[in-house]
């Protein structure tokens, strides 16, 4: 993976560690709306959704193009690397 796709995936992982207020805002809207059977697993893939959302736009920014699929998995060994401790914040909030 490109060095600074790598950077900005791993800065919105620590964002998403230490800010989780925004990601408890949309919780706390959506629980009225949306039926959920696990509360803990909704909210992980908030979070997980935004940190993708991040390494797609930084490849196609940075990059001018897609990530391939070595860049794409190696994005998923990362965020297997930091899915504790990104589970870990979201439970503390």
């Amino acid at each position: 993976m490109d060095g600074r796709v790598k950077k900005a995936v791993l800065a919105k992982i620590q964002e998403t560690i230490s800010n989780t207020d925004e990601i408890s805002k949309i919780q706390q809207m959506l629980l009225c709306h949306v039926p959920v059977t696990s509360l803990d697993d909704f909210v992980f893939g908030i979070a997980i959704g935004r940190i993708y959302n991040s390494f797609h736009y930084q490849t196609r920014r940075t990059l001018k193009r897609n990530a391939t699929k070595e860049e794409f998995a190696e994005f998923l060994d990362i965020l297997a690397k930091r899915a504790n401790a990104i589970k870990n914040a979201l439970k503390q909030q």
